[in-house]
């Protein structure tokens, strides 16, 4: 029974993420919600992911990102093997937004 309660609350945050239209109301909410430490461990994971699906070596990666090879070993993980594919979703349709912005 709780589970279900938890996997409802989280579809709410869902849903109230999907409500923000702007990069600017997306920042203010995610203000709200998440401590610094906790928006910079978000961001981080995130360009880790952009950074391994564009081929860069763990090297590298630990230079622009600070993350450790740990992070960026789960993160590969979830790009290459047990991930449900959210973050390919996303780089397709950033990709296909900054096409359609030339």
């Amino acid at each position: 029974m709780r589970e279900k309660l938890e996997i409802n609350n989280l579809d709410d945050l869902y849903e109230a993420i999907l409500t923000l239209e702007t990069v600017e109301e997306c920042r203010l909410f995610f203000k709200d919600l998440c401590t610094v430490p906790e928006l910079k461990a978000l961001s981080q994971r995130f360009k880790v992911a952009q950074m391994l699906t564009e081929n860069h070596v763990y090297s590298d990666i630990v230079g622009a990102t600070g993350a450790s090879t740990a992070t960026i070993s789960r993160v590969n993980r979830s790009l290459s093997y047990d991930g449900a594919g959210g973050y390919c979703i996303a780089f397709d349709r950033l990709k296909g937004k900054k096409k359609g912005d030339k």
